[in-house]
């Protein structure tokens, strides 16, 4: 006869909430990811039925706002705020820090719906948070408190780490996060890599070392979607993706505190590294809001492959 788990102790019957509450993790912060896990059940409404047009507004970089794109702004903002434990916030579709509340115990970086300009095509998108205590967002990465990542596909899934571990959630059909995965752990090397950049524009070392991922049989698997792309790598627990420095674009092209920032928490977290080819993603100091650098992220040996070859040839 199968055994019966007692109830409430099945991995789909642990909630966000729950499993926050176990790991005795800070109410306040414990209150944050809550309220962030429930914004994004808008988010996925809006996906599915919202308006998919330009706003007619630019973000600080200069490239047009989908309308998706203000909208999950907004929905996101109204719960930060709402949650009553925030300093400062920062969106990545808008040019300056907006100032909360100066009691707040935490701040928070976030890009409200990255690759929203794949959702016209039907592919997946995601929401990228990075959070910090205090109301300085301008700390480097390895000071954050929480980072988090949650995936609109054909199932929407929350991945977060308290610097605890990694841990995967899935939403069910009464739109709650239940735990699928505990613990996510990265391989130390992989078999599929997942290259941004032009690649006429790619630098010596670069170029060679995505020439020796060929060689070593390594499969592209490259969706266009930040979020999707290190999804991938953190559920199969194998890979790299990266967009190095161009040669016409030595900076390369993401965000540090945005999406860099939070993705090179959580692949850290569960074993892989994240490097700018040169040095560690979380070490760097930021200058500003909209600093940006090269990354190479995944399996850690994969990694430190890449930064043998540019360091020996740029």
């Amino acid at each position: 006869m199968t055994a019966v788990s007692e109830p409430g102790t099945t991995k789909l019957q642990v909630d966000l909430r729950r499993h926050l509450r176990e790991l005795d993790e800070d109410r306040d912060l414990t209150r944050l990811i809550c309220e962030i896990a429930d914004a994004s059940k808008y988010i996925v409404n809006s996906i599915r039925t919202g308006d998919l047009g330009v706003a007619g507004t630019s973000n600080l970089y200069g490239e047009d706002q989908l309308a998706l794109d203000v909208l999950s702004d907004r929905i996101l903002r109204k719960r930060l705020i709402h949650s009553g434990v925030v300093a400062t916030i920062l969106s990545e579709e808008t040019n300056e820090v907006i100032e909360i509340d100066p009691k707040g115990k935490f701040s928070v970086a976030f890009d409200p719906l990255d690759g929203s300009s794949l959702v016209d095509v039907n592919l997946a998108v995601g929401t990228i948070v990075s959070i910090c205590r205090g109301g300085n967002l301008l700390q480097p990465g390895r000071e954050q408190v929480a980072a988090m990542y949650i995936l609109y596909g054909p199932r929407t899934t929350l991945v977060y780490s308290t610097g605890r571990g990694v841990h995967e959630f899935q939403m069910n059909q009464l739109m709650e996060y239940t735990l699928t995965t505990e613990n996510v752990r990265i391989k130390p090397s992989g078999r599929i890599y997942s290259p941004g950049g032009q690649r006429n524009l790619y630098t010596e070392g670069t170029e060679k070392y995505v020439s020796s991922l060929e060689e070593k049989g390594y499969k592209l698997r490259y969706s266009g979607g930040f979020v999707p792309d290190i999804n991938q790598v953190m559920m199969k627990g194998t890979g790299i993706f990266l967009y190095p420095h161009l040669r016409d674009n030595p900076q390369g092209k993401l965000r540090l505190l945005f999406e860099l920032n939070p993705m090179a928490f959580l692949i850290e977290q569960a074993g892989g590294k994240a490097s700018t080819g040169k040095q560690r993603i979380l070490d760097i100091e930021p200058q500003g809001i909209d600093d940006r650098a090269p990354v190479f992220i995944g399996c850690r040996e994969d990694v430190e492959t890449a930064e043998e070859l540019i360091a020996r040839y740029g």
